[in-house]
């Protein structure tokens, strides 16, 4: 007996993206570390950066380094219909890496006298003031033109500046979330570790501990932080901008009392 595959579709989800569990399940599946396998000497290698990267300078070329990467990641999962020029992007890449650097360097500085604790939350606090300026920046695009909203069946009706504001908007609050309880709970979690009289002897163990126990925590706050908001997002039509209600209204009618966009990761 063959399956029925007539309502498959291989570039759907395999959850219901409109419930928290389904879109936690979908991200728990595409961001399944076992997809990955790395040699030991990269890893060792990664490592060795990792321990060399304490002074200024190297604080700063690490930093410029992390907040490119994640330049690249905001402008790859933007909402792709909205063109950017080279140059735009060249300027927004410019200053979302430099806002965000000089952003986590100033606050490192800023709390070099501060209890050590403090001290180990200043990342954290660097990595959520980054991404405020990181992503926005590299979609900025997305806020001058508006993004395209559809109808339910997926018929383009316009461009919102408004849909863009709350995808973005959403996009920032989940990388913040992915990155809170691995770098707020981890620090005190070391601290007390680092107190224990087994873990006075083993201070070699102290990095690569605190490396798996992050893992374990973005293992599981990835899916969890990207299924916060859904992916196709719905929105009310009185809530667009005034000039796209009148359109709307004057070709649908009352037919259409919601839009809907897809906001990014």
């Amino acid at each position: 007996m063959e399956a029925d595959l007539s309502g498959f579709n291989i570039d759907a989800p395999r959850w219901d993206q409109c419930t928290f569990p389904g879109r936690v399940k979908h991200f728990f599946n595409i961001t399944d570390p076992r997809t990955v396998l790395v040699p030991d000497r990269e890893l060792d290698w990664a490592k060795g950066m990792v321990e060399k990267s304490r002074t200024m300078p190297a604080v700063i070329f690490w930093q410029w380094v992390n907040q490119s990467f994640n330049a690249l990641v905001n402008y790859t999962n933007r909402n792709a219909a909205s063109p950017t020029s080279v140059r735009q992007m060249a300027l927004s890449y410019i200053t979302a890496t430099t806002t965000a650097v000089a952003t986590a360097v100033g606050m490192n500085m800023l709390t070099k006298r501060a209890p050590p604790l403090v001290g180990r939350w200043v990342p954290f606090a660097a990595v959520a003031a980054a991404n405020c300026a990181n992503i926005p920046m590299m979609r900025q695009q997305e806020l001058i033109q508006g993004i395209c909203v559809k109808d339910r069946n997926h018929n383009e009706i316009g461009h919102s500046r408004r849909a863009a504001a709350i995808g973005i908007t959403q996009v920032v609050i989940s990388r913040i979330t992915m990155a809170a309880p691995g770098m707020i709970l981890l620090p005190v979690i070391m601290e007390r570790l680092e107190k224990l009289h087994f873990m006075k002897k083993v201070k070699v163990l102290h990095g690569p501990l605190q490396v798996l126990l992050s893992g374990c925590f973005l293992i599981f706050m990835v899916p969890v932080a990207c299924g916060l908001f859904p992916q196709r997002c719905e929105l009310s039509v009185s809530y667009l901008e005034p000039e796209l209600q009148d359109t709307i209204k004057a070709k649908y009618g009352e037919l259409v009392p919601y839009v809907y966009f897809n906001k990014g990761l």
